[in-house]
């Protein structure tokens, strides 16, 4: 697989400016409007992906650590981040780039009509998810209001039996150019086309169904389906399931962003789970044979050893979450706390009472431990 650095032609520690410099020198290179080679247009969209990850400080960490699985979490299915990149997506990064720049229009043919179909909006909805949810993964079926293309009017947004005609203001362009000369030179501004609000396009009489928008909103269901070991802010990401386009636009895509909601159970620290154990004083000096909850077993056997402290974390290993990017589970750190009880019965207290005859001194605490965070801190990396 290409490297980003060799698609742009730079050094791994190339600054913004020259990761700039060479995105548009290829874009314009490799743009399909000014390039007869079929394989212009894919090299356009390679280009374009690779500026779009290095030209963004987080992405560009991601994939220096991780590569493009690092980047790619939410395309087919997997949680977050930068998902599937098509050549519209490319065009829109083009247009970003270049779209304020004057003469524009007539690199890329002059006189073609600057509103096409365009790309239809992104769907945004957040989507809340048990912990054990997220560590087994589940499926859901969500209704979203979708933009679709009118069925009456075919999407021209026309009334049935017309049809929409060339802006005479602009003969179709959709922008209108206006020259001024000053002592500095000859400037040339361009703005929408005040008869057709820049469409190209005029409609005399509007399609009743979609007033004129050539779209509806309609409700769908969609089914999700979230992968085990998400977390929360990770999505996903249903390409080409979004808002069709105006005009006849590619539709755009639904954005799910995963909620994982608290479990009062554990506390998750990414792959591990923790999970806090109250033992009695007996359990702790003679050790016990205990049974703990898991995310996914149900329950597991863990063996207390004799002379347990309290804050002491064991780990139960493979009994986490689920490695989104990975195989295999996280740990389950289980940190014990050593229980007084506060209301003692008649024997309980005749039995302290003996045990206080017999029992060693507490020693002197052990500056030279770590503290109970930094015990679990161990745990959780060990």
């Amino acid at each position: 697989m290409t490297d980003f650095y060799e698609r742009l032609g730079v050094s791994r520690n190339a600054d913004l400016g020259e990761i700039k410099k060479a995105y548009r020198r290829l874009a314009m290179e490799s743009h399909p409007d000014r390039n007869d080679d079929p394989s212009a247009e894919e090299r356009f969209r390679e280009v374009t992906e690779a500026y779009e990850v290095l030209r963004d400080p987080e992405k560009r960490a991601l994939y220096d650590r991780y590569g493009e699985a690092g980047i790619r979490r939410g395309a087919g299915g997997a949680a977050g981040g930068f998902g599937a990149f098509d050549f519209s997506d490319a065009f829109e990064v083009f247009m970003r780039e270049f779209g304020g720049m004057t003469g524009l229009g007539d690199l890329f043919g002059r006189g073609r009509p600057r509103r096409g179909p365009r790309r239809g909006s992104d769907l945004k909805l957040r989507l809340s998810v048990s912990l054990e949810e997220a560590a087994r993964g589940v499926e859901r079926q969500v209704k979203v209001r979708v933009l679709e293309t009118c069925g009456r009017c075919d999407g021209s947004g026309a009334a049935p039996g017309t049809r929409p005609e060339r802006c005479p203001t602009c003969g179709g362009v959709g922008e209108v150019r206006q020259v001024q000369r000053s002592m500095l030179g000859q400037f040339v501004s361009v703005r929408p086309c005040p008869g057709c609000g820049g469409a190209g396009e005029r409609i005399e009489e509007r399609c009743d169904a979609c007033v004129g928008e050539g779209r509806v909103r309609e409700e769908k269901t969609v089914k999700l389906e979230v992968p085990a070991g998400v977390s929360t802010d990770d999505y996903l990401k249903l390409s080409g399931r979004g808002n069709v386009g105006a005009m006849g636009g590619p539709r755009g895509d639904i954005l799910v962003v995963v909620d994982v909601e608290p479990d009062p159970r554990f506390e998750r620290q990414g792959d591990d789970l923790l999970f806090n154990l109250a033992v009695t004083m007996s359990q702790a000096a003679l050790g016990a044979r205990v049974e703990v909850p898991t995310i996914l077993d149900g329950q597991a056997a863990l063996e207390v050893p004799a002379g347990v402290q309290s804050g002491q974390a064991l780990r139960l290993r493979g009994q986490g979450m689920p490695r989104l990017r990975g195989s295999g589970r996280g740990d389950q750190v289980v940190r014990v706390l050593v229980w007084t009880p506060t209301k003692l019965s008649r024997e309980e207290r005749d039995a302290f009472e003996r045990l206080r005859e017999v029992e060693s001194e507490a020693p002197e605490p052990d500056v030279s431990e770590p503290g109970f965070w930094e015990r679990v801190k161990r745990a959780f990396t060990a």
